[in-house]
């Protein structure tokens, strides 16, 4: 398994395709959450131009976006090499 790293929210690209799925009363639970426990599960994330971009973990990035977090957790996904 990879390391989990701390990645700057700023510097990641959610799909237009993915932003669609969110939920807003999710982020609202979410954030709930992460206020009382922190943050549980990382992000995985991939390298694009320049920046991150988003595989999993929509739901958490906004919540932590709403909490005013400048950094979240995630894995850096790399390609497989057959």
């Amino acid at each position: 398994m990879p390391p989990i790293l701390t990645f700057p929210i700023h510097d990641i690209y959610v799909p237009a395709k993915r932003a669609k799925t969110l939920d807003p009363e999710k982020v609202e639970a979410l954030a709930e959450d992460i206020l009382e426990n922190g943050q549980k599960v990382p992000i995985r994330l991939r390298e694009g131009k320049g920046r991150y971009v988003l595989q999993e973990g929509l739901h958490r990035l906004e919540a932590l976006k709403a909490l005013g977090e400048e950094t979240i957790e995630g894995y850096l996904a790399r390609a497989r090499l057959h």
